[in-house]
């Protein structure tokens, strides 16, 4: 092990404190244990493996983050108020909305007015204090970590080691939740930087319908890390559809992974918008594991400076007769980097599989890189697989050809890079996400040619 990934040893003395003020159920608290002796084995990732041979974690593992503890839970969040949160220019559902403060609820600032009868949006730090059969803590713990696994994979090790809260979303077979539930995580780190780990459970009936929104926010200048791991499960004939959009403060450190499972002729849809951040790691690992499913991958970046953003998803076909489309766009400038790994995966009785990925970078400075390497691994023989990646920078002759038609070049440019991402946010069903992020994608977009 590198001297990079020694240095999760330092974690060992906050777990022992953890383990002292949160208490969990014995199912969850020998899963605890077992995460963070995985953690403590692992350590951070290095290069030396294949799925982080382009990302170096060394602003992770070289900063001292500090664990949020129990005792938290009774403070945070009452000090802030909703114009702190308005400040931050995030959109306004109209629907339920769970808001947490590095990773700890806020009720005080939340609200689940909206959801149809049966459907429940809550805390998971509530459902697990009150521990009893009717309160569902028994089918919430059996959940957690279901999906995420912690073998060989650092961050959901270290994630799962300090559980401590999150939102838990469940749909009642055959309920509709017509307005999109809102989970807004906001990691504040003013004075020490914080770690702020959230856990993320939905579990969709079947012949249920839900969208899901988590919007990942923070202020201050000091470095935090926000280390996120979302479970999901679509029950048969479900639809889900799942936003994750990522604005976090300038200097924060963000991993977040998203692990599903879906029924037989599912519906699942997810998309990542990546705006901001210093280091950012968005993971997607999705099984169709029901005939006939299908998936929907978006994912957009914007980097700029020297920010890092990393994205790796892997689609697993394990039952016949399912879809998937994957497509990620990214627009780079300054000296930033941004890293696509995108795994498809056709199981061998997965037959009439139809797959396709398409991955593109737009380069808009010279010293902008980025990385791309798609994979295949087909073990049936009856599929249709295909998938592309591009990279490139604005078309000249599109340039001239605008300019002739009375625009500045700058104008030019950035109704370029703007038509570049538009047709991506056009796959966003939610209107106030769609909006928002078309209206911020003008303001972020470089205009200097």
């Amino acid at each position: 092990m590198t001297e990079v990934a020694t240095t999760a040893d330092s974690y060992a003395e906050q777990f022992g404190r953890f383990k002292q003020q949160t208490v969990l159920p014995g199912a969850l608290a020998s899963l605890r244990d077992d995460a963070f002796r995985c953690f403590d084995r692992l350590g951070f990732p290095t290069t030396r493996l294949e799925d982080w041979r382009f990302t170096n974690v060394a602003p992770i593992a070289e900063t001292a983050f500090v664990a949020q503890v129990a005792q938290v839970a009774q403070t945070e969040g009452t000090d802030h108020t909703r114009v702190d949160f308005d400040a931050l220019d995030l959109p306004r559902l109209g629907g339920p909305e769970l808001v947490f403060v590095n990773g700890t609820f806020a009720p005080a600032l939340s609200t689940t007015d909206g959801l149809p009868a049966g459907a429940r949006a809550r805390s998971l730090a509530a459902v697990l204090a009150h521990g009893n059969h009717e309160n569902g803590a028994e089918a919430v713990a059996s959940r957690l970590g279901e999906l995420a696994r912690i073998e060989g994979q650092s961050f959901t090790a270290l994630n799962t080691a300090f559980l401590r809260d999150g939102a838990v979303i469940e749909v009642p077979p055959g309920v509709v939740v017509e307005t999109p539930i809102h989970l807004l995580f906001v990691t504040r780190s003013h004075t020490a930087p914080v770690l702020s780990q959230p856990r993320v459970l939905l579990v969709a009936g079947e012949h249920s319908q839900v969208q899901v929104v988590e919007s990942h926010t923070g202020d201050g200048e000091t470095a935090y890390l926000s280390n996120t791991v979302t479970e999901i499960a679509a029950g048969d004939h479900a639809v889900v559809d799942h936003y994750t959009l990522v604005r976090e403060a300038d200097a924060a450190c963000r991993v977040g992974s998203l692990h599903a499972n879906l029924g037989r002729a599912s519906n699942f849809s997810s998309h990542t918008i990546s705006l901001s951040g210093a280091f950012v790691r968005n993971e997607a690992s999705v099984v169709l594991g029901g005939e006939g499913g299908t998936y929907t991958l978006n994912g957009l970046y914007l980097a700029n400076g020297r920010q890092l953003v990393d994205n790796q998803t892997t689609i697993d076909h394990a039952q016949p007769h399912c879809d998937s489309h994957e497509l990620y766009k990214g627009i780079l400038d300054g000296r930033s980097r941004g890293v696509f790994n995108g795994k498809i995966i056709v199981r061998l009785d997965a037959q009439k599989t139809d797959a396709k990925q398409s991955n593109k970078a737009l380069l808009l400075s010279e010293d902008a890189q980025v990385t791309t390497k798609p994979q295949l691994e087909i073990f049936a023989d009856d599929v249709k697989c295909t998938h592309g990646a591009t990279v490139g920078q604005l078309d000249e002759d599109s340039l001239f050809y605008l300019r002739s038609r009375a625009l500045s070049r700058e104008q030019a440019r950035q109704l370029l890079i703007h038509a570049f991402a538009a047709d991506l946010l056009g796959h966003i069903k939610v209107e106030a996400i769609r909006q928002q992020l078309d209206a911020l994608l003008l303001e972020r977009l470089p205009v200097a040619g």
